[in-house]
């Protein structure tokens, strides 16, 4: 093939999708990127006790397999969605792939935790990788008429990923020891690498044609804000969550880490194409869209930590049962996605997520109401509630994010849509550490006070997603 014609082909992409088989592979691709890297989130979480134990390590120390994970994807979101406009989304994404992989490798064969700690965030890193580019690649392996399915597939795989971690380490585990866990993510990654450097598009990068560049500083600065914050409100929660009241190291790193922020924000304020993207949050729907998915998975992680509690140590269920009923959650979504991406281009994104978060929290307020000994049926179908609200809204509140900016910020849309899914996660999970210190959770008020405040969140995110459709409407006029 003539170089003319390499080029030419680059660029089809961008303008109008991938051809029909190109683009399935393609979709395939990111499929698996996205699992992997969402999966291994919290697949380990039920093999840390395992892990303390056959390393010969403190358990309190053992979470830092978790955090080191989260904190180094969490840091490089937004660093590696900046490089994807500059340099190119693919390269980004296969080398995250290749990064993830060798850290599987690495995390397999770790014989002490700081082996395995230092590996996980290795993966971590390889992960923002997939994830800072994810939706940006989704944007252009379809075309704008095809994009709203597209985000709903993208959807419905980063939801079922969310929750499938504990199911399967226990399939896993049943069967094999801990580093197994890691050893799934090897032929994928094999397979990613392979499909991924033939079907993915590869568009000239805009951002680098405008003479762009990428600054170590505002890398540095990034990863100091997020990390003093992530680890001041770990902190904070644990404490609060064993009872143990303010700590006041981890009032000076949220502090430190807020004054970093304040800096880092001023001077990328002065940038045309910032590190983290304020130029996207100037424009209203964006900035909208993402307190819309900040409380959104606020709510969500909430809820999740608490369900099983409630489950459990109220209702008395099995750990079996738990586990059923609350399949029927992500099962909705399932369910209730590709409806959503139907629906998109139809109706306007912001009604149709503001609908969704109000079923969702009428869900959680309607499973915080339940009595004392609910029937099994009455338990899945408020479950099942929450799915179709949380189905409905992510694929159009996505599609908003991605489609709102420039093409050549998808890069930044796609990072900053991680960013704010983490941020809420986070939030969540700090939030709930903070009720269970002052209700504990056994003792029943706990998990129904956090449903509750779950559907608050719910509720101020889907108002502002309503609040997008006058923003969009005053933006026609």
């Amino acid at each position: 093939m003539r170089p003319a014609d390499a080029a030419a082909l680059a660029q089809a992409p961008v303008a109008d999708g991938l051809p029909s088989p190109q683009r399935g592979w393609a979709m395939l691709v990111i499929i698996l990127g996205i699992t992997v890297a969402v999966l291994d989130g919290t697949i380990v979480n039920l093999a840390l006790p395992g892990i303390a134990r056959e390393l010969k390590a403190d358990p309190a120390h053992a979470i830092w397999v978790v955090n080191a994970y989260q904190i180094a994807t969490l840091v490089m979101l937004l660093p590696l969605a900046s490089l994807g406009d500059l340099i190119g989304y693919r390269r980004v994404y296969l080398v995250g792939m290749a990064l993830f992989s060798v850290a599987s490798l690495g995390a397999m064969l770790a014989d002490s935790l700081a082996t395995l700690i230092a590996a996980r965030a290795l993966q971590g890193l390889g992960a923002a990788g997939l994830m800072s580019v994810n939706t940006a690649l989704v944007r252009l392996v379809f075309s704008r008429e095809q994009l709203g399915r597209g985000m709903a597939i993208n959807s419905v795989v980063v939801a079922g990923a969310s929750v499938a971690g504990p199911s399967v380490a226990a399939a896993i585990l049943s069967v094999a020891s801990w580093p197994w866990l890691f050893a799934l993510n090897l032929p994928l990654g094999v397979l990613v690498l392979a499909l991924g450097s033939r079907a993915l598009p590869a568009p000239r990068p805009a951002a680098a044609a405008e003479g762009s560049r990428f600054s170590w500083v505002d890398v540095l600065l990034n990863v100091a804000m997020f990390a003093l914050i992530f680890v001041g409100a770990d902190r904070l929660g644990v404490r609060s969550g064993a009872g143990q009241g303010p700590e006041a190291g981890a009032w000076m790193l949220l502090a430190a880490g807020v004054a970093v922020g304040f800096f880092y924000l001023r001077r990328q304020c002065a940038l045309a194409l910032p590190l983290f993207p304020v130029d996207l949050l100037r424009i209203p729907v964006f900035a909208l869209s993402m307190g819309t998915s900040v409380g959104a998975f606020c709510a969500q992680m909430l809820s999740f930590i608490a369900l099983p509690f409630l489950l459990l140590d109220i209702f008395g269920r099995t750990h079996v049962e738990a586990g059923l009923l609350i399949t029927a959650w992500p099962l909705a979504i399932v369910v209730m996605a590709p409806i959503a991406g139907r629906l998109i281009g139809r109706y306007p994104d912001g009604w149709l997520g503001g609908i969704g978060l109000s079923l969702l929290a009428l869900g959680l307020v309607l499973l915080a109401a339940l009595p004392a000994h609910p029937a099994n049926a009455d338990i899945v179908w408020r479950m099942a509630l929450c799915g179709l609200g949380f189905g409905l809204f992510q694929s159009p509140n996505n599609h908003t994010i991605v489609t709102s900016p420039p093409a050549h910020r998808s890069g930044a849309a796609s990072g900053m849509l991680g960013t704010a899914r983490l941020t809420g996660q986070t939030l969540g999970a700090v939030l709930l550490a903070g009720i269970f210190s002052t209700w504990a959770p056994h003792e029943g008020r706990g998990p129904f006070i956090a449903l509750g405040l779950a559907a608050a969140c719910a509720a101020v995110a889907a108002v502002c997603s309503m609040l997008r459709v006058r923003q969009a409407s005053v933006g026609h006029a």
